[in-house]
C-alpha cells in the first residue's frame, strides 16, 4: 500500500445542502476576459516580443473579445511598452477595454496609472492572496492584516483614478482575492465587501470580484458550492460583477468554469486553448464551442479555428495537442470501425431527413462551425471498419453499395496490415483503381454498338481474351441483359447478375458514370465489378467484365 497520499490533507468543502445551481442552465454567454497576453504569455519559456503580442492582440479582436488583459506593465520594461504600443499606435478598437494587472502594493500601482495613461477603456485588476495556506506560509499574517492590504490598495486605487476619470477615460475596477478557492468563504466574503465599500462600489458602477482557483485543489462541484455561498452572503452583491479565473491543476478546468457559471458567476477570464502557469488556465475555445454545441452564442468567431490555432502556436511557441478539444488534428478523425460504420450513417441520415438539427454520432459540432469541413472525418489504418474505407470514397465521388463494404474494407484492412501505418485517402483511392477499374484482364471489350429491334435493346460487341478475338450479339430488356445475352454460351455466362448501382462522378461536360454491378458466381460467391465511363451504357459492360476478371484472376 502507498502511503504517500496520507501526507496531503483532504479539501474540506463548504456545506450547503439547500445548494440551486445544479437545477440552472446556461442560456446566455458570460462576459468573456482573455488573459492570453498576460496570464498565458508569463507561462512561456520565451515570452512573447512585442510585435508577437500585437498579432496575439489583433487575433484576439477578430475573434469577439471585447475585454483583454494585456500585461503586468509595472512588473518588466517589455510589458510597459508594449501597453503603450497599444496606445499610442491606435490599435485598440473603441469598443474594446484593455485590463492591466497589479499587486496591491503602492509603487506598482502609481507604476501602472502611468502605464494606462491616454487609453479609452481600462479594468485595473488588482489582487493580493488571502488563502489560509499563503498567511500561513508566505505571509505570516491574519486575516485583518490581508484584509488591510486590499483596502489600502483599493483607497489608493480609487484617489489616483480621478484625474483620469475626469479626462474621460472610462476606468473600472477589479479585485481578486487570490487563491479564493482556497479561502475561507466567511473570510472571502467580509474582504470583498470591505473592498467595495473602499472603491465607492454602486450598483450602476460596479466592481468586478474576480474569483479565481489560482490553485485547483478541489472538485467543481465543491466550487460552485463556494460561488453560490459567496453570492448569497456578499451584502453588496448588487453593487459587483462575479468573475471566475479558473486553472487546471486538477484537470477539470472547464467544468470548474461551468459549474461556477450555473452557481451565478457572470465574467469569464480565459486563455486560448487553456495555456498558462502549471497546467494551465481554463480553455476559452473549449468553453465558448461547448456552449455552441448546446444551442447558446458565445458571441466568440471560431469558425476559422486553424488560422486561430496557426496565430497562437506561432507567437507562443506553444503547440496544441491533436486530441485538444474542437482544434487539434484529430479530433473529427475516427480511426474505428464502429465509429465510422455510425459517422457514416449518420451523414447518409443528415442528407435522406433534411433534419435542421445536427445529428451524427461521435461528432458534438458539425466541423463546419470551425471552418474545418473539408478535412477528413474517417482516416484508415488497421483499427478501421469495412465502412470507412467506402466513406473515405465518399470525397472522391464514389457511393459504393452498401454490399460491396466488407470486400473493400477487407481488402484496405490487408493493405494496412502490410504497410503497418495509415493509409492516406489517395492511396484508399488507388487500391479502389487498381482492384476494379483496372480489371481489364483477360476479357477485354474492344468494340460495340446498341440497337432497337422490336422494342428490345440489341448488343453487338468484340471481345478479346488474351489472345483470342470473338464476336457476340444479342437482345434483351435493356443493355445489361443484352449484353448478358450475348455472352450466354461463352465461358463468361457461369455468372449470375444480382444488381447494378449508377451514378454520375462528375458535372458538367466531362461528366463520367460509374457503375458497379454485382454478381454470383456458379459456386454462390459474391463478385463485384466497376465500371466507369462517359458512355452510360457502356460503364455497366465494364464493371460486369472488371467482376468477371476478378472472378477468373481469384481462381
Amino acid at each position: 500500500m502507498n502511503k504517500s497520499c496520507e501526507k496531503y490533507i483532504p479539501f474540506e468543502p463548504i456545506s450547503l445542502p439547500d445548494r440551486t445551481w445544479p437545477n440552472k442552465r446556461i442560456t446566455a454567454p458570460p462576459v468573456w476576459c482573455s488573459v492570453d497576453l498576460r496570464d498565458g504569455n508569463q507561462a512561456l519559456i520565451d515570452p512573447m516580443s512585442v510585435a508577437e503580442k500585437l498579432e496575439l492582440f489583433h487575433t484576439l479582436v477578430d475573434i469577439g473579445v471585447k475585454e483583454i488583459e494585456v500585461g503586468f506593465p509595472s512588473a518588466s520594461e517589455t510589458e510597459y511598452e508594449f501597453l503603450r504600443a497599444l496606445i499610442d499606435g491606435g490599435h485598440i478598437p473603441d469598443d474594446v477595454t484593455i485590463q492591466v494587472l497589479v499587486q496591491a502594493r503602492e509603487h506598482l500601482i502609481k507604476k501602472t496609472f502611468e502605464a494606462i495613461e491616454g487609453a479609452k477603456h481600462v479594468i485595473f485588476h488588482f489582487y493580493n492572496s488571502t488563502s489560509t495556506l499563503q498567511r500561513k506560509v508566505v505571509f505570516h499574517t491574519d486575516m485583518a492584516g490581508v484584509t488591510k492590504i486590499a483596502v489600502d490598495a483599493a483607497k489608493l486605487i480609487r484617489e489616483l483614478s480621478q484625474p483620469a476619470i475626469a479626462g474621460g477615460m472610462d476606468l473600472r475596477y477589479e479585485y481578486s482575492p487570490e487563491s479564493f478557492m482556497g479561502t475561507e468563504m466567511d473570510n472571502a466574503v467580509d474582504i470583498c465587501q470591505a473592498v467595495i465599500e473602499a472603491l465607492g462600489s454602486t450598483r450602476s458602477n460596479k466592481v468586478i470580484l474576480n474569483l479565481p482557483t489560482t490553485v485547483e485543489n478541489c472538485l467543481p462541484n465543491y466550487f460552485a458550492d463556494e460561488i453560490e455561498y459567496f453570492i448569497r452572503k456578499l451584502p453588496s452583491r448588487d453593487c459587483a460583477v462575479i468573475s471566475l479565473h479558473p486553472h487546471n491543476d486538477r484537470g477539470t478546468g472547464v467544468a470548474t468554469a461551468e459549474l461556477g457559471l450555473l452557481a451565478g458567476a457572470e465574467r469569464v477570464e480565459a486563455t486560448l486553448f487553456g495555456n498558462g502557469e502549471r497546467t494551465g488556465n481554463v480553455d476559452l475555445v473549449t468553453l465558448a464551442l461547448n456552449m455552441h454545441t448546446q444551442g447558446v452564442d458565445s458571441g466568440l468567431d471560431f469558425s476559422r479555428i486553424t488560422d486561430v490555432r496557426h496565430t497562437y502556436e506561432k507567437v507562443t511557441k506553444m503547440k496544441v495537442d491533436p486530441r485538444q478539444p474542437y482544434a487539434g488534428d484529430l479530433v473529427f478523425t475516427a480511426f474505428s470501425g464502429s465509429h465510422q460504420d455510425a459517422i457514416s450513417k449518420g451523414v447518409a441520415y443528415m442528407k435522406e431527413s433534411h433534419s435542421p438539427f445536427w445529428e451524427i454520432p461521435y461528432l458534438p459540432i458539425d466541423p463546419a462551425d470551425v471552418g474545418r469541413d473539408y478535412e477528413p472525418i474517417i482516416r484508415i489504418n488497421s483499427q478501421s471498419g469495412k465502412g470507412g474505407a467506402a466513406f473515405v470514397l465518399q470525397s472522391f465521388g464514389y457511393e459504393l453499395p452498401k454490399a460491396m463494404h466488407p470486400e473493400f474494407g477487407h481488402i484496405v484492412q490487408v493493405e494496412t496490415d502490410r504497410v503497418g501505418k495509415e493509409l492516406p485517402a489517395e492511396h484508399v483511392l488507388e487500391l479502389f483503381k487498381s482492384h476494379y477499374i483496372d480489371a481489364t484482364h483477360p476479357y477485354e471489350l474492344l468494340a460495340h454498338s446498341f440497337g432497337d429491334e422490336n422494342g428490345r435493346v440489341t448488343f453487338s460487341g468484340t471481345l478479346r481474351h488474351k489472345d483470342t478475338v470473338f464476336q457476340v450479339s444479342g437482345a434483351g430488356n435493356g443493355p445489361i441483359d443484352a449484353f448478358f445475352t450475348a455472352i450466354h454460351g461463352q465461358k463468361m455466362d457461369r455468372f449470375t447478375f444480382v444488381d447494378y448501382k449508377e451514378h454520375a462522378i462528375a458535372r458538367g461536360s466531362d461528366s463520367m458514370a460509374v457503375a458497379y454491378i454485382h454478381l454470383k458466381d456458379q459456386a454462390g460467391k459474391d463478385v463485384f465489378g466497376v465500371g466507369i465511363s462517359p458512355n452510360i451504357n457502356l460503364a455497366p459492360l465494364k464493371g460486369i467484365l472488371s467482376a468477371i476478371n476478378r472472378s477468373v484472376n481469384r481462381d
